[in-house]
Formats: structure tokens, sequence, C-alpha cells
């Protein structure tokens, strides 16, 4: 005898770490009636877009301990909601367009990937993290979100109720906001509906939400990264969106798909969705494995990252369609 130990491999799970830039810009979310519109309005849209993001490289450069910043630009088609035109029509003119306002698409993403991507099911492992925060004197009457498919970041109001012989009825109560600063801004988000085959049909507010774990890099399964880039190494484009990569990368110099931090360049009508994100954001357990190991990595290049991770994500809203 030896005196040698034999472990198996599962009994020791490594989480895989990934490269990580210092900033996620996005520089759009491509929809269908974005698209019926035609070039005009991904024109404008990037006309709106190249003076913030601008601004949002220059805030990168500007922060301590980044000498020479690393930044990487993503845009996101909705290929999960409704299935419009081709990576071979569409991807050409998304192209084009940027670099008619002088920008570079490092990275394309489909929403769908969002959802499930390599045959993993990302947004079901993403809602099964959720760990609800009750608020102050709650008594769990609240059915949790698991079972509802809704989140909210307060308390909402109590259900109305039929008063019993000789009682007076409960008074209306308003909802409340769990960290709320003087004034409520209350938000009950819907995280899922049920389609009519029994499925689930994810929110964009979720999906929204699983799009920021994957740009944070703090998304694994089994401890492997979940969204790795594919590269564009074909002439051209294919004509199905299932044919096409959940992340292509599509600069071969782009710096690193995911980040430290990421900031979103959108028009105004995603306000409502990205507060939504937050909330969710703010009740979901990430994995605290890559949370640690961006933890060490940032401190080794003294960057500065919030321990929230909703505090991570920022946004540009700019007025338009």
């Amino acid at each position: 005898m030896t005196g040698a130990v034999f472990r198996e491999t599962a009994a020791d799970p490594r989480t895989q770490a990934v490269p990580l830039s210092h900033l996620s810009l996005e520089i759009g979310h491509l929809y269908l009636e974005d698209f019926e519109a035609g070039p005009a309005q991904l024109r404008r849209h990037f006309a709106q877009v190249r003076p913030w993001a601008e601004a949002a490289r220059a805030t990168a450069a500007a922060g301590p301990g980044t000498r020479r910043p690393r930044i990487s630009t993503c845009f996101l088609v909705d290929d999960y909601f409704t299935r419009f035109s081709s990576p071979a029509e569409l991807v050409p003119m998304l192209l084009d367009e940027a670099d008619r306002a002088g920008l570079v698409i490092d990275y394309l993403a489909r929403e769908s990937g969002c959802a499930v991507t390599g045959g993993t099911p990302v947004a079901e492992a993403v809602a099964g993290r959720i760990v609800e925060s009750p608020p102050p004197g709650s008594y769990g009457l609240r059915p949790p979100a698991a079972e509802t498919g809704w989140l909210a970041n307060g308390e909402r109001s109590p259900v109305a109720r039929a008063p019993q012989a000789m009682k007076r009825a409960a008074a209306w109560q308003p909802p409340a906001e769990t960290a709320a600063r003087r004034h409520s801004v209350f938000l009950d988000a819907e995280l899922w509906s049920e389609h009519p085959d029994g499925r689930r049909l994810w929110s964009c507010p979720f999906l929204a939400a699983v799009w920021q774990l994957a740009r944070l890099g703090l998304l694994r399964d089994a401890g492997e990264p979940v969204f790795v880039p594919g590269e564009h190494t074909a002439d051209g484009f294919p004509d199905d969106w299932d044919d096409l990569p959940a992340l292509l990368r599509l600069n071969p110099r782009a710096d690193p798909f995911a980040a430290y931090r990421t900031c979103s360049v959108l028009p105004s009508r995603f306000l409502p969705v990205e507060h939504a994100v937050r909330v969710i954001l703010d009740q979901t357990e990430v994995d605290r494995d890559a949370l640690g190991q961006v933890a060490e990595r940032s401190a080794r290049e003294e960057t500065a990252v919030p321990a929230p991770v909703a505090d991570r994500i920022s946004y540009v809203f700019y007025a338009g369609p």
C-alpha cells in the first residue's frame, strides 16, 4: 500500500474564471419594430449613442488603476419574442450603420441565449436563485415568486376581504417599498407568464437581468462559464438565428466580453424594464465563487467594484423611440 488517497473529481468542484474587461458597453438592443423602420432608424440610434459611448469610455479611463481601460462593446438582438429577418440580412446592415457612426460592435448577442444557451436553461437556473426579501412586518401571506412569477421590492397592498359579521372592513393600505427613502417607489415585476403550450415565457425584464449577469461574468453551469463567445470565421452570416452562436465575437481584437461594470446606452422606453432589472438583481443569490474571483482580481488591479451586483450596472437613457 502506498498510502495514496483517491477522491472523485466531483468532490472538489472548481469554478472556472473568465477574462474581464473594465467596462462592458452596450450600444443597442434591437426589436422587430426597430428593424422594420429600416436602416434610417439604426442610423438615428447610433447617432444618439455615439457621444454617450465616448463619455462612458472617458469616464472609465479616468478611474483609478486603469492606465488603459479594457472596454468591449456589445449589441443585443431580440430573437426570443419574435423571429424577424435573418442574420444574413440584419447583421451586415447593423455593422454598416455602426461603422457609419464611428462605432465598433465587438460582440453580438441573441436574447434567446438568455433563456437557453448551449443546452443550459440559463433563465430557469437564475430563477432558482431568487431569494425574496421579506418586507418588515410581513407574515408570509404572499405566495413566493417561484409560484406566482411576480417579484416586488416591498409590501403589496393587502387583498380586500369581505368583513366578518359585525366587523368593519379593513382599511385600504398603500404598497410600501422595503428600502424607501421618505416616499416609496413600489414595483411589482412579472418574471414569466405561462405559454399556451405549458412552457414558461420569460419576461423582458427577467431576460435583461440574466443579460446583465452574463456581462458581469457571474453566470456558471457546474463551474463552467455559460456565455462563451463564438468566433466569426465565415465569410457571411447564416439564414437562421439558431445557426448563430448565442454570443458571437465580431471583432477579433476585442477586449473580453465580461467586465467589472456595465453601461447600457438605450432609448428612454427601456427605463421601466431596467428598473425591474435592479429589483431582480437585488434579490438574486449570485454564484459566490464567481463573485470571489471578481473581487480577487479587481483588488489586484486596484479597480473598485461595488459589492452589490446591481450597483455594478449603469445606464444612459436618451430621448426618442
